[in-house]
């Protein structure tokens, strides 16, 4: 059993520098989980903690049922793969692969089978006698995957691993190592600051911030209720809208206004906050410019001038100034809808979220 287990850690650095405050958390057995946030965050400290490289300085620390706070790295059964990918450069791929187990005394026909099988499944068969400044980038990446695999550990931790990779490669990488997971059943602890890579691979995302966990949880449920305004901007690209309104109630029927509009909303939550301002979170999907779409949702219509118009292919995206705010939408490229044009839109009122303006916690979806 590799479940990882964070009671109440902490890490603090020379001088007080206090990283991650109280940290709790649950990796599943077999669970691909991904630590998210912005730079600074805590993610590589959190799982540099779990490697051993950084010592926890309060708390405690399980990688199954025991107690590792005081456990030596090469003790914990864990395999890590650096962004810089740390092969050694004199080495053949062969030789960077059974190095590890060349250390562990393991019997020599052992290693040799134990490199081919991992070659074979990243498809490095061809290269195992080239040096890594023969190989590209996504080719040293996954020699320095094969090189974790070799050693069957129960948790394998990656860290930012495709960041030096071209777009391509990064998309292509992403599926690899998504497919390893499901081979080889193990645990797998992702830290990225992409959160592409976030919600494409991971069972469970932990979004962090400051050193604190924000939320954990799907990719699906994140997206569709965070639960403050940190979460819900760091996760989605183009990123969620954010608009200063004002709640407003009129009988049974509540509306969130900014500048000359009404938005109407179901949402009784907003019964204590009639008469203050919120924060209206709409996500650039949920904007909508067709026809269709504007005739049905007319109380949500919203007028809007086109700053700029990006091509994307079968869409476009749009960077608008409505109300004296700022919006982006994202439509289809049919609309033929482009910069400078004056364009009426609808808010789709079912996937308004509504944030408190003073706490940024979610009030309603």
């Amino acid at each position: 059993m590799a479940d990882i287990t964070f009671k109440h850690v902490k890490k603090v650095y020379d001088k007080g520098n206090v990283v991650v405050p109280d940290l709790n958390l649950e990796i599943k057995d077999k669970e691909f989980i991904v630590l998210v946030g912005p730079s600074g965050c805590g993610k590589s400290t959190t799982l540099r903690m779990i490697a051993g490289l950084e010592e926890v300085s309060d708390g405690e620390l399980y990688i199954g049922d025991r107690l590792v706070n005081n456990v030596a790295p090469k003790d914990r059964d864990i395999a890590m793969v650096f962004q810089s990918y740390a092969l050694y450069p004199h080495m053949t791929v062969y030789k960077n692969m059974a190095f590890a187990l060349e250390l562990r005394k393991t019997p020599k026909d052992e290693i040799d089978k134990k490199v081919h099988e991992a070659a074979k499944i990243l498809g490095l068969e061809e290269y195992l006698d080239r040096k890594p400044k023969a190989l590209s980038g996504g080719q040293r990446q996954r020699v320095a995957l094969g090189r974790a695999m070799v050693r069957n550990p129960s948790v394998f931790l990656l860290d930012e691993p495709l960041s030096n990779l071209d777009a391509k490669l990064r998309t292509e990488m992403r599926s690899q190592i998504a497919a390893l997971h499901k081979r080889l059943q193990t645990t797998f602890v992702y830290v990225t600051h992409d959160q592409t890579e976030a919600m494409t691979m991971g069972d469970r995302i932990v979004v962090m911030k400051g050193g604190i966990i924000q939320q954990v949880d799907t990719p699906q449920a994140l997206y569709n209720y965070p639960c403050n305004k940190f979460v819900a901007g760091f996760i989605g690209s183009p990123q969620m809208n954010f608009l200063n309104a004002k709640v407003e109630k009129n009988g049974d029927n509540y509306a969130l206004a900014f500048g000359e509009y009404r938005i109407p909303v179901q949402k009784p939550e907003l019964e204590t906050y009639v008469g203050k301002e919120v924060i209206l979170g709409i996500r650039p999907e949920d904007i909508h410019a067709e026809e269709s779409f504007l005739s049905i949702s007319e109380a949500s219509n919203i007028e809007a001038n086109v700053d700029l118009a990006e091509m994307m292919g079968s869409e476009i995206y749009l960077y608008l100034t409505c109300a004296g705010q700022n919006l982006v939408a994202r439509v289809p490229s049919r609309t033929g809808i482009k910069a400078e044009d004056h364009v009426k839109l609808a808010l789709d009122t079912n996937k308004i979220h509504v944030f408190d303006a003073e706490t940024e916690e979610i009030i309603c979806h």
